[in-house]
């Protein structure tokens, strides 16, 4: 795992110099809503440029490779069904490792589950009075009370039960709606127990099989979350790049736990094409070219600012950090970088 307390490796050269494949985050990093995140095509191209593989890794265990790549392009964002890793792929690989080609498994999930499922050798089954061997389940807007009921039927009498990912919640055009966690989860209080083998973000199974595919030896994951993209690139002991275009803010990331804090932190994803410095501290103050935050009695106060915004953002963070670290606190009382 990346030591996370000197979190920006110092280097003259562009940081994705360091790596041979990019895996990226969809939702927040590529896109927010139905808009792609400004400037990423033209960075990707740039990375691509550089003889670095991109991977687009998932979550999202509805879609296909094919549906997902063909929305990239609508986006602007050169891809193809072999860039798209998912979630689903990943379970079908757990299930295919585990089962002999042509084994029954029943599908709880949608038309990217069942392909990916079918695609490893697996025949896609629907009702635990099929025996099947094994339950997949991932997240499809048509699942319902039935699905759900013969999922518990078949891991009751011995099928072994593989989760997609946990997430609680999906974003929809009207807002946050329940994921596929959520559902797993009313599976588990029927069964009392939880699935033996979840394959997303933040566990290892979708980052492997993606190094399985891409063949990569050295990945840095990007991504916006703390608790599914850095959780599960430290899970790897991957680096990781977060950036600050989806859904987290200033004020979790400062209060980020060791087991959540990104390798290296950047508004926006043309961090990759920049040098990452370490701040310099001096007894309570951090500073990097031009930025300079101070610790004070548990506030990070943002006191001088440079041209680069990246830059401040990295010195309130270390600031932040440190006082979690030094102090055992889970965050400083105050953040003031209304600078930044």
């Amino acid at each position: 795992m990346t030591d996370t307390r000197s979190m920006l490796q110092g280097s003259d050269s562009a940081l994705v110099n360091q790596y041979n494949c990019v895996m990226l985050d969809l939702d927040g990093v590529v896109y927010v809503g139905s808009a792609a995140v400004a400037g990423v095509a033209d960075v990707l191209g740039q990375v691509r440029d550089r003889g670095v593989a991109v991977a687009f890794v998932t979550n999202n265990a509805s879609r296909t490779p094919q549906s997902v790549a063909e929305h990239l392009r609508e986006l602007g964002v050169e891809a193809t069904a072999a860039d798209v890793v998912t979630s689903a792929q990943a379970a079908a690989s757990e299930l295919a490792q585990r089962f002999e080609a042509g084994s029954r498994v029943l599908v709880v999930g949608g038309e990217g589950l069942r392909s990916a499922v079918t695609d490893a050798g697996l025949e896609v089954v629907e009702s635990a009075a099929d025996d099947p061997l094994a339950v997949v389940q991932g997240f499809g807007p048509s699942v319902g009370w039935a699905h759900l009921a013969e999922a518990a039927k078949a891991i009751r009498s011995g099928a072994l039960w593989v989760a997609c990912n946990l997430d609680l919640t999906v974003p929809t055009s009207d807002g946050i709606a329940p994921g596929n966690g959520t559902l797993v989860n009313a599976v588990a209080a029927a069964v009392g127990s939880p699935p033996a083998v979840v394959a997303g973000k933040p566990c290892r199974p979708l980052f492997d099989e993606t190094v399985r595919r891409l063949g990569c030896a050295r990945p840095i994951v990007v991504g916006d979350r703390l608790d599914t993209d850095i959780e599960g690139a430290n899970n790897c002991g991957a680096d990781s790049l977060l950036v600050m275009t989806g859904v987290t803010d200033l004020t979790a990331l400062c209060a980020a736990t060791s087991k959540q804090r990104p390798s290296y932190v950047s508004w926006r994803m043309d961090g990759l094409l920049e040098a990452h410095r370490v701040p310099r501290r001096t007894d309570d103050v951090f500073e990097l070219r031009g930025w300079r935050a101070k610790l004070a009695d548990g506030h990070v106060q943002l006191q001088a600012s440079g041209a680069d915004r990246s830059d401040g953002l990295r010195v309130v963070v270390s600031a932040a950090w440190s006082w979690c670290d030094d102090h055992q606190s889970r965050a400083p009382a105050t953040v003031e970088a209304e600078m930044i």
